[in-house]
Formats: structure tokens, sequence, C-alpha cells
């Protein structure tokens, strides 16, 4: 795995746009072409407690996740993905590029080539729900959403990774 100091860190903020809240104070971060072919994806994950590992896709419609952080690692192909809601940013993501996203922070898969799959992780291995920008969704997801603790390791880097520099708690 590339060092934090030698990969490239992109930084995405987006406004609650009505329907996909994205986070009040946590951007979501791109770690790009950070993780190598010599590494293994999962056990770095556990290494850091990232826990309930799938593997598989990026839905392919608007969603977010209100009582939890996520992190994408690609493992395989390349996506366009759009990024924080209809509001957003399309963005393109490959093999070794690894995305954090802070709950609520809306994510869709627009097209990708036929190998693309990513390995996804929750801190501690918390639940996770599904949330797709209804209108009924809001009161309470807001809340969740600000409830949701900041993660005790980044999940590629753990206790000094870069999501420190990019999240903290407010005091």
């Amino acid at each position: 795995m590339k060092q934090p100091a030698k990969i490239t860190i992109k930084t995405f903020i987006f406004q609650d746009n009505g329907s996909i809240p994205n986070h009040p104070t946590y951007p979501l971060l791109l770690y790009k072409n950070v993780i190598t072919s010599a590494d293994n994806p999962k056990a770095v994950l556990a290494e850091n407690n990232w826990l309930g590992q799938w593997r598989g896709g990026i839905a392919p419609y608007h969603h977010y996740h209100s009582n939890s952080h996520e992190v994408l690692i690609v493992v395989n192909g390349a996506a366009q993905v759009q990024l924080g809601g209809e509001q957003g940013e399309r963005v393109q993501i490959e093999q070794g590029d690894t995305i954090i996203l802070p709950a609520g922070f809306g994510h869709k898969l627009i097209e990708s080539s036929t190998d693309f799959s990513v390995i996804g992780a929750y801190p501690n291995g918390q639940s996770y729900d599904f949330y797709y920008g209804k209108k009924n969704e809001r009161p309470e997801n807001l809340e969740n959403i600000k409830k949701v603790p900041l993660p005790d390791n980044d999940p590629l880097f753990g206790r000094t990774g870069p999501l420190f520099t990019y999240w903290a708690d407010e005091k």
C-alpha cells in the first residue's frame, strides 16, 4: 500500500439538496491509487476495525446511509460514480482507489467496466441502513447522521491516518 504522503487525496463537500443530505461537516475522501496488487484489502480493513465487509458493486441509484460511515475500495476495473446526489459531481474511479463516505453522503454508479468491483466495510462493523432521498426519511435521518461518531481508525492507515486531517469531532 502506498503511504499517505505518496498519494493524492481529493475531498468533496456538497450541501444538503433537500433530498440527499450529505454530511454537515465531514467531506467525502477519495484516496487515489493507494492500494497495490500486492495488498490484501480485506486484511487491511480488518486490522483497522472496518468490518462487515462485502464485495460487489455500487448501487445504480442515488442512496446514502444515515447511521454509518462507509469505505469502498476499488479492487477491479473502473467506473464513473456520482457523489453527493443530483447536484454532486461525476468522478472516475479505478482499481487502487478508495472512497471514504461520511454518513449521509450520496453515491450512485453511473457506468462501469464489466469487471468492476469494490470491497465495502463500516467502522467497527456497524450495521447500516439504506435510504434514497425521499422526503419522509428526512427528520430522523438528519439526526442519525449527526450522531454517527468519528471512527477510531482511518480504514487504511489506522489511528494516525489522513482521515483525521479532514474529519474531526466538533468540541
